[in-house]
């Protein structure tokens, strides 16, 4: 069999298929410290496979069952656990394994993250999905209701939510560092969106794919090659959540966390018309929240995505740096070679990082890059030294030195719910608090198929004053 020629006929003697009937089983006890940790991993490709050698390198965990649509991406992860069952369809995974599994890891699109998550969950599995939690918002409060429920154990993976930096940046903001905050900027330049037509016509489906399976509960559409299967489906409304679901989570995460926020109030997103098959490529969110203890009486918070994000402001302007619109006019007069040269060098003195966060408070400024720099105080156009209260609240908080390695720090997140499913302390991005950051994000790209007007939300009720927008809090789920 050639390496990568693995056709789902070729596993379909090991693949069981059987029916999908869900047994209600209690919810996981704690295992002893000699026991392993039954791992089934859904999604084993690209960031699926990260997901399993992470959660794998935990010395108590057995890799017991693995699924994917993609019989490549199948193929490799059994060559590297040739031990664990293989699967295309999670549904008969979980039905077959139940008393086999006690922890499930979903790292599919994110249209099937609910779904998969569910299932799990209703059957009283541990979950570490990844991020964002859900494709809709009904879905992340029926998932942070069910966890509640059933008392599991549960990760999203924000990874860098385990790490020293962001770790660093919450606590000195919680310690009063810059003041009370009114305003958060946050950006990535990245562009997860599509402003083409919807592709026309059919493509022959992969050998190795099983396209029914890929869809699972959204709709059916004919195969494009290039368009969905295994990278572009971030960027288009039925499976993805655009930049935003994407690095929005992340670099959100921090601010969002150390400023102890719920939903919001208000959403408004600038952004070209919706074409009803892809997310715009350039977004500037704009929320409104409650006020907390950490922040003023209401705070506002503006997302910026896609390319040349974000856009000018007098917020964003650090030390010694050069207007925006001269960076621009740089660009746009260097070379080839000179172009390349100031995309890829290090964000230097008064040059935004390419992504970060920047918090605003009655005392001063605090930016954030994205990722493992440390965070940097601005007080009246210079910067502020702040080793002294770095020392002072990492001593007050045991925060180890920072390592920048993210080959070493990454596997910290996973490590957290393994040893939480094994009793050993709690996990730091549970469905609780993933599910109200994951509303906050789709939320904003909710407000993207109605550019430029201000949508209300009722988070009590959960629905906006704005009849127009509930139908997209949901979506139909088809039997597959």
């Amino acid at each position: 069999m050639a390496k990568d020629n693995v056709t789902r006929r070729d596993f379909v003697k090991k693949s069981s298929m059987g029916g999908v009937a869900l047994a209600l089983l209690p919810s996981l006890k704690f295992l002893r410290p000699d026991e392993k940790l039954r791992t089934a991993h859904i999604g084993v490709g690209n960031m699926g496979m990260a997901d399993l050698q992470a959660i794998s390198s935990h010395p108590s965990v057995e890799v017991t069952a693995l699924c994917d649509v993609d019989a490549i991406n199948l193929s490799k992860a059994h060559k590297m656990f040739p031990g664990a069952r293989i699967y295309f369809d999670y549904r008969a995974m979980l039905d077959e394994m139940a008393d086999e599994i006690d922890a499930v890891v979903v790292s599919t699109p994110d249209h099937t993250h609910a779904p998969a998550s569910l299932t799990a969950m209703k059957m009283g599995k541990p979950v570490y999905c990844q991020k964002p939690l859900t494709h809709y918002v009904s879905e992340s409060r029926e998932m942070k209701k069910l966890a509640a429920e059933k008392g599991l154990v549960t990760q999203m993976g924000i990874q860098v939510h385990s790490f020293y930096d962001y770790k660093l940046a919450t606590l000195l903001i919680q310690s009063g560092i810059i003041g009370k905050v009114h305003t958060v900027h946050a950006w990535s330049p990245k562009s997860w969106g599509y402003n083409g037509p919807e592709p026309e016509g059919e493509d022959e489906v992969p050998p190795q794919l099983d396209w029914n399976l890929w869809l699972g509960t959204s709709k059916t559409r004919p195969y494009k090659d290039g368009f969905y299967h295994p990278a572009n489906w971030r960027k288009l409304l039925d499976y993805g959540c655009g930049t935003l679901g994407d690095m929005g989570v992340h670099i959100c995460d921090t601010p969002y966390n150390a400023l102890e926020l719920d939903v919001p109030l208000t959403i408004k997103n600038d952004c070209r018309p919706p074409n009803g098959f892809g997310y715009p490529e350039n977004n500037v969110v704009t929320y409104e929240f409650p006020g907390t203890r950490y922040t003023k009486k209401n705070l506002k918070w503006i997302w910026y995505d896609g390319p040349g994000m974000p856009l000018e402001n007098e917020d964003l302007i650090l030390p010694g740096a050069k207007k925006q619109s001269d960076n621009s006019k740089e660009q746009k007069n260097a070379s080839v070679e000179d172009k390349m040269s100031l995309d890829s060098k290090e964000a230097g003195e008064g040059q935004l990082p390419e992504q970060g966060a920047m918090f605003v408070g009655t005392k001063g400024r605090l930016l954030l890059p994205h990722f493992m720099q440390l965070p940097k105080k601005i007080v009246k156009g210079k910067y502020v030294d702040i080793s002294k209260e770095i020392e002072e609240v990492s001593k007050a908080n045991n925060l180890a030195e920072p390592v920048r390695n993210y080959e070493t720090e990454s596997p910290k997140h996973y490590h957290q719910f393994v040893d939480a499913c094994m009793g050993k302390g709690k996990t730091s991005a549970p469905f609780d608090y993933a599910a109200r950051l994951t509303e906050t994000i789709l939320l904003g790209t909710i407000a993207g198929r109605f550019p430029g007007e201000t949508l209300h939300w009722n988070a009590e009720l959960a629905k906006f004053d704005e009849e127009k927008a509930n139908q997209y809090l949901s979506g139909d789920y088809r039997d597959f």
